[in-house]
């Protein structure tokens, strides 16, 4: 795909404000998308949706999973006439919440700021710059949703809508190419709070049981990955290691990726900062593997303590594309690359028992 409309459904997407169980202006971008490019997508009864390209004449499907919600504010009450009582959902330690801090009140929208909190959980009053009539029911910090700066994006929820953008550029990709895949887009809701849009999929019968489950993330950039030098095959997250031969099959491709253009540049890491959805799909039997590329100020935390913008390096984005739509158009060279190891440990053993004495 051309990197103008990667970056273009990026921006559409991150303008979307978004948060656990508030995803349906973000949805909507997503089909709207879907539509424009004549791509099949429906909603499960969870609110999912999945897209679909290809059928099953061409091998067993792959899916890209990617989710829609961002950490953000779950308004529980209205307190008065410019007050609420809000429940902030997602992984961000209590350090950050520091008084005044700006809030963007949905619908609306409403200007807000963080006022005391309520407790040990995290409840706390929002408390509008003016009186509304406005019934607001989520919450986001206030901050740029888009903007590009030199070799990167920069805005409020990189997480996991540029996961999202990916996946409907690499099916765009794929279905102008008129590539022979059976592949789908798994665009799940409230995965920052338990995973619960993926599990409900995963559990629901809707998937089948032979797709090979692609999870894609930015994820917290930790030793030894860098920022800028590709996209990151992720071994593993905190809570599991993936598939051994699904992960060998991605590095295979990447590989062969990396030695057609020096452009294309790749990591191998296990991403231990939090845990994403393959975990949650690998524990409903599916076989899976994952991508990702790395993330500044992941969940808005900057090192200094201040809430701020995430960002993520442009070229990191455009390969991570790059390499979903490769891993389509080869999953029926499946078995073949996932079998060079085997081969050369065949060969590595037969010189073995040549050279070793007994």
């Amino acid at each position: 795909m051309d990197p103008k409309e990667l970056r273009q459904f990026a921006s559409r997407l991150m303008s979307c404000p978004t948060a656990p169980c508030h995803e349906a202006g973000v949805r909507a971008v997503v089909e709207t998308i879907c539509a424009e490019n004549g791509l099949p997508a429906r909603r499960d009864r969870f609110g999912n949706v999945i897209i679909h390209l290809g059928s099953r004449k061409f091998g067993r499907p792959i899916a890209f999973a990617a989710h829609l919600d961002h950490p953000g504010f779950e308004i529980e009450q209205r307190l008065g006439p410019r007050r609420w009582l809000a429940r902030f959902n997602g992984g961000v330690p209590d350090d950050y919440f520091k008084p005044n801090l700006s809030v963007r009140l949905l619908p609306g929208p409403v200007a807000a700021r963080l006022g005391p909190r309520r407790g040990k959980e995290k409840l706390f009053e929002l408390i509008g710059d003016a009186p509304a009539s406005a019934s607001p029911q989520f919450g986001v910090w206030e901050m740029a949703d888009f903007r590009i700066r030199g070799s990167r994006i920069i805005g409020r929820a990189c997480d996991d809508l540029l996961g999202v953008a990916a996946a409907l550029a690499a099916l765009v990709d794929l279905k102008r190419r008129r590539a022979r895949v059976h592949a789908q887009g798994l665009i799940s809701r409230a995965e920052e709070v338990g995973f619960l849009g993926a599990l409900a999929m995963a559990g629901s019968g809707v998937l089948a049981k032979d797709t090979f489950l692609l999870s894609l993330e930015t994820s917290k950039e930790l030793p030894p990955v860098k920022m800028g030098q590709g996209v990151i095959v992720r071994v593993g997250d905190r809570s599991s290691i993936f598939g051994s031969q699904s992960t060998r099959f991605v590095t295979e491709v990447a590989s062969e990726l990396a030695g057609q253009s020096p452009e294309f540049k790749f990591q191998r890491a296990l991403m231990s900062g939090g845990t994403c959805e393959a975990t949650a799909y690998q524990e409903y039997g599916y076989e899976t593997a994952a991508v990702c590329i790395a993330l500044g100020n992941y969940h808005n935390c900057a090192p200094d303590g201040s809430i701020a913008e995430e960002f993520v390096s442009i070229k990191d984005l455009e390969t991570m594309t790059r390499l979903l739509s490769e891993l389509a158009a080869r999953l029926l060279d499946y078995e073949k690359l996932t079998g060079k190891l085997v081969g050369r440990l065949k060969d590595l053993r037969r010189k073995a028992v040549r050279c070793l004495p007994e």
